[in-house]
């Protein structure tokens, strides 16, 4: 693991910063952590592709929880061999909870934007194609991941002093991946102003049976519509609940690539697929993408 800041970066809680991570630890998986609680020290874990199927482009996975635990389990270790297979790196990204004494904007949506910054700045060294780093949030986990298809310009204006040393390298994800999100920017009729070369985005979640989620996937989607932002994609299922849901014989809506007793909800992720592919982000490395193209247009 990576560590996002400096050991005595001021961006950390010096009095907490060495405190152990907590981990709930899987029952009928030896060694699986299912989630953790307690992170003072941000950190990235990194998992790479082989060469001969390498397409560069990496996934930063940003777990949800409703920022009072990181479910890492379900909703991004889960994710690194699928993505394997498609030749997509992964990063599993740590970020700071609500419930050890954080802000979700000030704190965990930072680590974000540091987190892609951190990865674009290895990207040579790690065998990454630096213009295909994208970050894919889950619930809360979509908290931090919709700000940074926004503000990134903003961030990187205020984090470039040149005692930083990630100071000039960009922090704009090539795409985001909303699933099943928390509240974002578009939220309570907010209006923030979108920037001219915002980043592709998926965007899913079930319906009905989540609408809140549901809601405010249609508002970030509707002010990309309306802005005529290119490669905006958005699946609402008739059929689904929000992950983690208990129902009345006291079962749980599952997460991430559950089946989900086989409806159309379990298989948002091959939607993902068809989507990253349209846009070129599994051609070879190296290679211009769809997405930069028509966003050359835009």
């Amino acid at each position: 693991m990576l560590p996002l800041y400096p050991a005595d970066s001021p961006l950390l809680n010096q009095e907490r910063v060495r405190e152990a991570e907590q981990y709930n630890l899987s029952r009928a998986v030896p060694g699986r952590i299912n989630s953790i609680v307690n992170i003072h020290n941000p950190s990235i874990e990194l998992h790479t592709v082989e060469p001969g199927i390498n397409t560069g482009t990496t996934v930063i996975l940003a777990a949800g929880g409703g920022h009072n635990t990181l479910n890492v389990g379900s909703e991004s270790a889960d994710f690194v061999s699928w993505f394997y297979n498609y030749g997509v790196n992964t990063v599993i990204l740590r970020y700071r909870l609500r419930r050890d004494g954080y802000n979700v904007q000030t704190n965990a949506v930072h680590d974000a934007f540091q987190a892609i910054r951190l990865v674009r700045a290895h990207a040579k060294d790690w065998s990454l194609d630096p213009k295909r780093i994208g970050l894919m949030g889950f619930s809360a986990g979509a908290e931090l991941a919709a700000p940074t298809a926004l503000f990134f310009e903003e961030f990187d204006k205020e984090n470039s002093s040149p005692a930083d040393p990630l100071a000039g390298v960009s922090s704009r994800p090539d795409f985001v991946g909303l699933v099943y999100p928390g509240p974002g920017p578009f939220a309570r009729n907010a209006n923030p102003p979108i920037p001219p070369n915002p980043p592709p985005a998926f965007i899913m979640c079930a319906g009905s049976g989540d609408r809140v989620h549901a809601l405010w996937a249609n508002e970030y989607f509707a002010a990309m519509l309306r802005a005529g932002v290119p490669n905006v994609e958005m699946h609402i299922y008739g059929n689904g609940r929000h992950p983690g849901e208990v129902f009345s014989d006291g079962s749980r809506m599952s997460a991430g690539l559950a089946d989900r007793n086989g409806i159309p909800f379990g298989t948002w992720q091959n939607r993902f697929i068809d989507w990253s592919r349209d846009l070129g982000f599994l051609q070879k490395p190296g290679l211009e993408t769809k997405a930069a193209r028509d966003l050359a247009v835009f």
